[in-house]
Formats: structure tokens, C-alpha cells, sequence
């Protein structure tokens, strides 16, 4: 099969994959659709214009960041006019929040990768601190583009049912859980390199495995939970989302100046844009990823600001303040 078949499947696919939340989308109630979506529309179609045209190097140098960033307020808009409230809108810090974080969390798989060697990035600017931007605003893009993306899902309700399947989280089905998550991790850097190159798919099920039982034990938001309560919504909108999105990623990455290019050796023949066609697998389960980690950290912020509150003060701070 010759590189312009995998583009077209590319295209049809995100063809596809638009047609089908736009449908959807217009078929809903939906309120005034805000100016922020419209200026993420512009930008979209700004890029990819001056992109084609050559016209800006720093547009095709940055063209995945610039292009992420009007998704997200373009999909930020789509919520807010389908529910009326939406994370931009109405929770701007937590928004910041989000995106701060996205960089080190990534970076937990960059340093991945280093062992692994899934893929490497080529065209990135010589200037080390144009690098770092690049680097920087692309990663800050992860983790709002996969929320911004689940929220668009659930706003679409296109995953109204819950499941009569009613799993309780036991102890041990929680333990059994994390063991796996904690030996998925593992295994990748314990085997030798050559071994450990085919296994990034653990790791994309591992960090979700492991921590979404301390999200159940600390009383944060947890798909455990949901199953007990015989809910399954919520994964079902973030294994939309991570197709949604990752059909974005490999679309735009594949047009912009700057972009990774995966090496593992896994359907290297078969490629859908620049990703390996059994590599698409792995989108739907990273953003269940995303949602845990980032969940388990906002917990792990309740929780220890909870237990620092409820501390009982020093003597001698109560003796300074004059209480009793």
C-alpha cells in the first residue's frame, strides 16, 4: 500500500470521526455559541492556511500547538453552548490548572520513551529556547484537549445508559487492580531494551490500573466508583474522547514542520498518517490515563490540604494569636 492510501484513510477517518460529532452536535438544544469557539475556529483554519501557503515559519514550526489550542476553545465553545457552563467559562483556574499540569505529566512518558523508544521529534527549531516553547505549549495542550474532548462527549449524550453490571470495589478487587497497574509499569523497564520497545502499551494501562484505586480510597473521582454504582458513562466518554483526539494529533502532526515520528517496531508497513495503524489502539485507553492521573492528583491535593486543616495548631501559635 502506497503513503497517499494511508493519508486518504487518515482523511476519511477524521472525515469520519468530524461528520459524526457535528451531526450529532446539531442535533442537540443548544444556547448561544460563544466568541471564544469562534475565535478557536479561526485559528484553526488560519493555521492550516498559512501552513499550505509556507506563508509563517513560525506557523509551521508550531503548527500542532497553535492548531491544539484552537481545538480547545473551539470545543470549550461547543460545551458551553450545549450546557450552559463550561470550563473556560466558569472554572478559568482550574482550566490553568489543568494545563500546568499537562507538562510534567507528560514528561513521566518522555521519560518513558527514553528506554523505550517509541518516537523521536525532527524539525524542531535550533534555538534551544524555541525548542522549549514548542515543546512546552504543545505538552501544556495534552491533558485540556482530552477533559475539553470528554466534556464535548458527555454534553452530546452520547452515552446515557449505565451499565446493569453493579462491580463492587472490594479491598481485594482494588489490590488485585493496582498489583497489575504497578507490574504493567514495571515490567518496561525491567526487560531489556529490545524487549521493552513493543511493550508501551503498558504503560498506557498501567498508571490508570494503579492509581484509580487510591482515587476510590481517597473519595475522588474514580471509575471504580462508577462501575459500583453500575455507571459505565464516564469511560465510554473518555475512550471517545482519546480516539477523537488522537485522530487530531496524528492529522495535524503529520501536515506541521515540527512534529515525532514513531519508530517502535510494530505495523511500520501499515501507517495511518505517521502513526503505525495498531498504534491507534493505544488513544482511546490514554485518555482513561489522563483522567486518572490528573483526578489522583487534584485527590492527593484534597486530601493533604484536608489533613493540614484539621491538624491541631501548635501551642505556642495559639499562645501568639491570643485563643485559648
Amino acid at each position: 500500500m502506497e503513503s497517499q492510501d494511508h493519508i486518504a484513510i487518515g482523511i476519511a477517518l477524521l472525515a469520519g470521526t468530524l461528520l459524526f460529532i457535528g451531526q450529532r452536535y446539531f442535533r442537540r438544544p443548544r444556547g448561544r455559541f460563544p466568541f471564544w469557539g469562534w475565535s478557536g475556529l479561526a485559528i484553526i483554519l488560519s493555521a492550516e492556511l498559512l501552513l499550505g501557503l509556507h506563508a509563517l515559519w513560525w506557523v509551521t514550526t508550531y503548527f500542532t500547538p497553535i492548531a491544539w489550542t484552537g481545538y480547545i476553545l473551539l470545543a470549550d465553545a461547543l460545551v458551553a453552548s450545549l450546557k450552559g457552563e463550561s470550563r473556560l467559562r466558569d472554572a478559568p483556574r482550574s482550566f490553568v490548572a489543568l494545563a500546568f499540569w499537562s507538562v510534567p505529566l507528560w514528561l513521566i512518558f518522555e521519560a518513558y520513551n527514553l528506554r523505550l523508544k517509541n518516537w523521536i521529534y525532527v524539525g524542531m527549531p535550533l534555538s534551544a529556547g524555541l525548542e522549549a516553547l514548542g515543546y512546552v505549549w504543545a505538552f501544556a495542550t495534552i491533558w485540556p484537549a482530552i477533559y475539553e474532548t470528554a466534556d464535548l462527549v458527555e454534553a452530546l449524550g452520547l452515552f446515557q445508559a449505565t451499565s446493569k453490571l453493579r462491580q463492587p470495589a472490594t479491598p481485594a478487587v482494588r489490590t488485585l487492580i493496582a498489583s497489575s497497574g504497578l507490574i504493567l509499569l514495571a515490567v518496561p523497564l525491567l526487560v531489556p531494551p529490545r524487549i521493552a520497545s513493543y511493550l508501551f502499551g503498558a504503560v498506557w494501562l498501567g498508571f490508570a490500573l494503579l492509581l484509580d484505586p487510591l482515587n476510590y480510597r481517597w473519595r475522588g473521582p474514580s471509575l471504580l466508583r462508577e462501575f459500583e454504582t453500575g455507571s459505565d458513562a464516564k469511560l465510554a466518554s473518555l475512550l471517545l474522547a482519546g480516539w477523537v483526539c488522537g485522530i487530531l494529533w496524528e492529522s495535524w502532526n503529520y501536515w506541521a514542520g515540527a512534529h515525532w515520528v514513531y519508530i517502535f517496531s510494530i505495523g511500520q508497513s501499515l501507517k495511518i498518517f505517521q502513526m503505525p495503524a495498531p498504534g491507534f489502539l493505544g488513544f482511546p485507553p490514554f485518555a482513561v490515563e489522563c483522567w486518572v492521573m490528573f483526578e489522583c492528583l487534584r485527590t492527593f491535593k484534597h486530601r493533604f490540604v484536608a489533613v493540614h486543616r484539621t491538624a491541631p495548631a501548635p501551642a505556642t501559635a495559639d499562645l501568639d494569636r491570643g485563643t485559648p
